[in-house]
């Protein structure tokens, strides 16, 4: 009997050693199925981790080959606004998206500017004031909508005239919402609006709002230095005895800072320094007009060569700036004939009297 119990532990101990062994063969290749499964896990999410960075550096290397592509590109037709200039109308919104600002005299010594702007979507652009008949030409070259809040006499008649596409803030039949007044600043220099509205009114006038014209710059994305140039690091232009526009030259960004008046401009709502890559000076005659009103309002000689300089990273040449006519395109050349290259990026286009003593240092 006593045999017989120890052979019958025996068995079982042995059936137990067995069961046992497959319990943990299973374990083991079970547990090793599921530490391959989380190493090939880990490897994937690695792998993913590494794609979505290559992805982002793929991001940021089209980002960066973005800022490198024309400023003038894509077939959104361009948009002009006049922007006041008066001390009352300071500081201004818009002008570090406008991809070319004009700044011309106007009556009393004071400039008007004129930005214009391409593919851009912005919350608010202004203060926007009145046309004057010559900026006119400066639309018209650019194919661009015209955007103004009143007009003097002159502009009135030429707009029509010339079939300037044109949306006057001030006009019977405009919305009340494509142009609002703030309170921050007292009329006339606090009339505002927006380019989703410009868009709007340019389509319900049936305007259009694409273009195939070519831009009147010759952008280039190798960076021009003028080395054989005259120094530029201080720009000063004087328009008027009350108004004296003014550049200083950054080298750690490669862009001038705008004074206005004796102080440097800022955007309305950034709070940011307006800044321009390159600065093209046009020296032009201006007049006072005879029109009865004795407002002192001005005309520009603007057709024909005239004399000017081309600014950029610290340097300044000496250009001829042709316009043959009101809508044709100037033609920006140096003093050997050649169609100057621009850097890729904003420009100001400073149209100033022809006695205006324009200096460098």
């Amino acid at each position: 009997m006593h045999k017989k119990s120890t052979k019958i532990l025996v068995i079982i101990s042995i059936v137990l050693l067995v069961i046992g062994t497959v319990i943990l063969s299973i374990y083991f290749f079970s547990g090793n199925k599921k530490t391959n499964d989380v190493i090939s896990l880990g490897t994937d999410i690695i792998g993913k981790k590494h794609n979505e960075v290559n992805k982002n550096d793929d991001k940021n290397l089209n980002n960066s080959n973005n800022k490198n592509e024309n400023i003038f590109s894509g077939k959104e037709r361009p948009i002009a606004v006049m922007i006041d200039n008066h001390k009352g109308a300071l500081p201004q919104s818009g002008l570090n998206d406008a991809y070319i600002t004009y700044e011309m005299i106007v009556e009393g010594g004071e400039t008007r500017l004129m930005a214009l702007f391409k593919g851009k979507s912005l919350s608010k652009i202004g203060p926007i004031r009145s046309s004057r008949h010559y900026f006119l030409d400066y639309a018209l070259e650019n194919d661009a909508i015209y955007v103004h809040f009143g007009w003097s006499p002159q502009a009135q008649a030429d707009i029509p005239k010339l079939g300037v596409n044109n949306i006057n803030g001030i006009t019977a039949g405009q919305s009340a919402s494509t142009f609002w007044r703030v309170n921050e600043k007292v009329a006339p220099h606090n009339a505002v609006t927006n380019t989703e509205n410009i868009i709007e009114m340019a389509k319900a006038r049936k305007y259009s709002t694409s273009s195939n014209k070519k831009s009147i710059l010759n952008y280039v994305t190798n960076e021009i230095k003028l080395d054989n140039g005259t120094k530029a690091n201080t720009v000063t232009i004087p328009y008027s005895t009350s108004n004296t526009v003014k550049y200083t030259f950054n080298s750690e960004t490669g862009k001038y800072t705008r004074y206005s008046k004796g102080v440097i401009q800022t955007d309305w709502d950034t709070k940011q320094n307006i800044t321009t890559k390159n600065i093209i000076i046009t020296f032009v005659k201006n007049t006072t007009l005879n029109d009865g009103d004795n407002k002192g309002r001005q005309s520009l000689d603007n057709i024909g060569t005239r004399d000017g300089y081309y600014i950029t990273n610290g340097n300044a040449i000496k250009i001829k700036c042709k316009k043959a006519s009101r809508s044709e395109q100037t033609k920006y050349e140096d003093l050997q004939g050649n169609e100057i290259k621009v850097n890729n990026g904003n420009t100001f286009i400073q149209i100033c009297p022809i006695d205006s003593n324009v200096t460098f240092e």
